[in-house]
């Protein structure tokens, strides 16, 4: 309890926006990111509500910008399926028509080699001897990444049944 009363601390309307000026100009940050950060600096909601304004008004801020960021990332890096990213996004109140403008970016293609990828590491690595097992164990790996499971089970059969 201590810990979290003692990281509370009071700071002024402008020296809050002018570090929050700086955050966002280092890397994309989204409302829910700034609105956490503003409440640990015992702000008033009047004045939490009037810096995210301005950093939406002069561009610091922008959740379309922001989630198209987030959604390649981690796509890409990440290698996560839409219902985890959607999931992530949701967490941090971000509009679903907004996340679905991000997915349209996604190529399906890559989208499908990624799970492709990670199901046939997930099998190297995977000792199991039993098919069903086997298959059971890929098909959890891969929905705890986020992907679809109509999209799962095609590509699990198509792994599979290589012969």
């Amino acid at each position: 309890m201590y810990s979290e009363e003692k990281e509370k601390k009071e700071i002024s309307y402008s020296s809050a926006l002018s570090k929050m000026q700086f955050i966002c100009s280092r890397q994309e940050k989204c409302c829910s990111d700034i609105r956490k950060k503003l409440e640990n600096w015992s702000l008033s909601y009047d004045d939490q509500d009037r810096i995210i304004q301005s950093l939406i008004d002069n561009k610091f801020i922008d959740e379309k910008r922001y989630t198209g960021f987030y959604v390649r990332d981690k796509y890409k890096f990440n290698k996560w399926g839409r219902i985890k990213i959607a999931h992530q996004l949701k967490q941090k109140q971000i509009p679903e028509y907004i996340i679905m403008e991000a997915f349209d970016t996604i190529s399906q293609d890559i989208y499908e080699e990624n799970l492709e990828d990670i199901l046939n590491s997930k099998m190297k690595s995977t000792r199991e001897d039993d098919p069903y097992k086997l298959k059971a164990k890929l098909y959890r790996f891969a929905q705890s990444r986020g992907f679809e499971s109509n999209l799962i089970l095609r590509y699990l059969n198509k792994i599979l049944h290589k012969d």
